[in-house]
Formats: structure tokens, C-alpha cells, sequence
């Protein structure tokens, strides 16, 4: 039974649109991150998930699966009082209410961390804490994007881009009986995050393999000096985080890292297709019903609109996967309420039948649907409420 058939009579009886998770798959993703990490911890990033019981599900496989990046405080608080331990918030936070909230956790003995990358960071969580008592334990996340004339090669994050403004911020927090440095991040995202074998494109793929490499290069040498700067302050770090599914090969071997984070690459969405140094299992999709015959080698399905953050284009688009010979038109793409979808393949589609669509990006396909349902084999096998389906909606 090929897998379009295999998922086809799971998933028959169940109303679609509906997203679905295939557990053999997700195992062999979870073996290929651990492998590509080596022996460092890997830390699983919220983001992509977006479902507790998947969460927990792969904290409890390994013991070096050990933590969440999440990417709110409520979120972090909401995982926290879910039971979940460890926690970093990757982006800085400012809401009062949602600091206190923090802070509470902290006093209850959780182990919740915030980011941060400049003085008033401190200085507000400086303020909060004085008022309920509380020590903030805190992350700083340093740049490490590349820069030439005309060219940045990365992400706009921290505005720590020196040694300097590094130790400076370092001695702000040293001074702030209400903050401790816990841990130092650095996401390497030009490395993490950018395709470099995408079908069709030999010049940009070699373009990329260059700079992805000069890049790996001059992160190593940053990060190890700046972290040896730190050691020879005399400041014990608990953590020093780095990498993304897409860097965990090349993050993974730097002494100064102790875990490195990993998050899309347990779904495999499709940018996630176009990377030399990790190859993934399709995971996970969603299943839209047919409910039109337009034209012969047309059909229309019911929803379909789902498309992933980042610069618009068609890469940002969900793709066709099953069964084989399936694409969108393009000038409709996926639409609102309904896809239409040309059709070359051998199945018979009829009215009724699915198609199977991967998400271009792993976790905000999880924003879309109440729950997940997870197939072993022809069989549904589990139902996880997402975020979503909990009542929650964190961004």
C-alpha cells in the first residue's frame, strides 16, 4: 500500500481540513536530529510544534532532549503551568503583567528564562523584581549575522554585534541584584534557516554554500572568543545555546555550546527539503477534501489558504504532496476557502477523496487546526489538541 493510500484510509471517516502526523516518520526525523547533534542536548523549539502532548512525547524519548525555546512569555507560562520545566523565552518581553507572571513562576521554583539584549531589559526586569522579590534568571542573545558592503547575511535580532557591547551588558546585569545571567544564545540563522540545494537554482545554491561557509567559519571563531572572554570574568554559565535544524551538523561541533535547538525539523516541512546538511522525513500535513471537478485534470478542494510567515513569494506556499502528480495553478494559489489543484497523477480522484498538503514552515501549520491526528501505519492512533484546539493563541 503506497502512503497516499495508507493515509487515504486513516483518515477516511474524519471531516477535513484536518492536520495529521505521521508517528514512524516523526521518529525518524527525532533519530536524524540526535544524530546530527551529536552529544550535545538539544533543546526543542516550541514554534514549531505547538502542541504539549507532542512535546512532551519527545522530551520523554531521549535524555537528550532536555528543554523548550518558546516564543512568548504566555506561552512559556502556559507550558510551565502545563508542567513543563526549563523554558526559555527566545525573544525579549516588556509587558509588566506578563514579567510579574514570570517572576512567580521563578518564586515557585520553575525554571523559566528570559532573553535579553540591551540595558533597559535589565533595568526592567530590574524594576519588576524588586517589587515581588524575585531573581529573573536571563539569557543574552548575541548577533551573528554577516555583514559586507550592500549585503547583510542574516537576521535583524540583537544589537550585540561586538565583544565590547557584549561585556558591557554582561557588567549591567552583574550589577542588578534582581537579574542573573544564566545562559548566552546566538542563532546563526543565514546558516539555520537558508536552503542551499533548491531544485532548479545550481548558481544560487552555490552562492549560498559559499557564504553559508565563511559564515560558519566566522561564527565559531566569535563565539568561542566572546565565550572565553566571559569565562576569564569569572561568570559560570548554565547554557550556551546555539543553532537550528538546518546548523546542528556544523553548531553541534563547537566546544563553547553545551545544546544546540531543533524544532522543524521533527515535522520536515518543505523549505526544510532544500538542505545538504539535514535530510527529514515528511511528518506531517494536512488533508483538504475535494469538492469540485471544474475541468478534466482539475479538481477543487475545500480550504487550502494556509501560508507561511517570512518575504512573500510562492515559496511561502503549502505544497500538494499526496498522491504524486498533484500542483497548485499559479495564478490561484492557495486559496481562502478552496484550492484548486492540477491533477497528472494515476490515482482516480474523485469527489470526496483527499489531497495531502505539507506545510512550507513547520509550526504555524498547527494555527490552523484544533488537533493533530497521529497515524501509525493505515491507522489513527492518537489525537492531540494543538495550542489552537486549547484555547490559546500566543501570536
Amino acid at each position: 500500500m503506497n502512503r497516499y493510500e495508507r493515509y487515504r484510509r486513516a483518515l477516511l471517516d474524519y471531516p477535513k481540513p484536518l492536520a495529521f502526523l505521521d508517528l514512524d516518520s516523526l521518529t525518524t526525523n527525532k533519530d536524524r536530529i540526535l544524530h546530527a547533534a551529536g552529544s550535545k542536548k538539544v533543546r526543542i523549539v516550541s514554534k514549531s510544534i505547538r502542541c504539549v502532548p507532542l512535546i512532551r512525547h519527545l522530551l520523554a524519548t531521549d535524555d537528550r532532549f532536555e528543554g523548550v525555546m518558546c516564543y512568548t512569555v504566555s506561552e512559556a507560562l502556559f507550558l510551565s503551568r502545563q508542567g513543563l520545566d526549563d523554558l526559555l523565552v527566545a525573544y525579549p518581553a516588556w509587558e509588566r503583567t506578563s514579567l510579574t507572571d514570570v517572576g512567580k513562576e521563578v518564586l515557585r521554583g520553575k525554571k523559566l528564562t528570559l532573553m535579553v539584549d540591551d540595558e533597559e531589559h535589565i533595568a526592567r526586569l530590574e524594576e519588576v523584581g524588586q517589587g515581588i522579590g524575585v531573581v529573573f534568571p536571563v539569557c543574552l542573545d548575541m548577533d551573528l549575522s554577516v555583514s559586507w558592503p550592500g549585503l547583510h547575511f542574516g537576521v535583524r535580532r540583537s544589537p550585540i554585534r561586538s565583544q565590547k557591547r557584549l561585556i558591557d551588558v554582561v557588567k549591567g546585569i552583574e550589577k542588578s541584584p534582581s537579574v542573573k545571567l544564566e545562559g548566552i544564545m546566538g542563532y546563526e540563522a543565514q546558516v539555520a534557516g537558508v536552503g542551499d540545494q533548491v531544485p532548479g537554482r545550481p548558481l544560487t545554491n552555490r552562492l549560498m554554500r559559499l557564504l553559508k561557509g565563511h559564515s560558519i567559519r566566522r561564527i565559531a571563531q566569535q563565539r568561542g572568543e566572546w565565550i572565553r572572554e566571559l569565562k576569564e570574568l569569572g561568570l559560570s554559565l548554565r547554557f550556551v545555546n546555539g543553532g537550528g535544524t538546518g546548523s546542528l551538523k556544523v553548531t553541534s561541533q563547537e566546544d563553547v555550546i553545551t545544546e544546540v535547538a531543533a524544532g522543524s525539523g521533527f515535522f520536515s516541512s518543505v523549505l526544510f527539503d532544500h538542505y545538504r546538511d539535514f535530510q527529514g522525513e515528511p511528518a506531517a500535513g494536512f488533508a483538504l477534501e475535494i469538492t469540485r471537478r471544474p475541468t478534466p485534470g482539475i479538481v477543487t478542494c475545500l480550504g487550502g489558504g494556509y501560508p507561511a510567515s517570512g518575504a512573500s513569494g510562492s515559496d511561502r506556499l503549502p505544497t500538494p504532496w499526496l498522491p504524486e502528480g498533484a500542483k497548485l495553478l499559479p495564478l490561484e494559489g492557495a486559496g481562502e476557502v478552496q484550492t484548486p489543484v492540477q491533477y497528472e497523477g494515476s490515482f482516480a480522484l474523485g469527489l470526496g477523496d483527499p489531497i495531502f498538503f505539507r506545510h512550507a514552515k513547520a509550526g504555524e501549520m498547527c494555527e490552523r487546526f484544533t488537533e493533530i491526528l497521529v497515524i501509525k501505519g493505515d491507522q489513527v492512533v492518537d489525537r492531540h489538541p494543538t495550542y489552537r484546539g486549547e484555547g490559546k493563541c500566543f501570536l
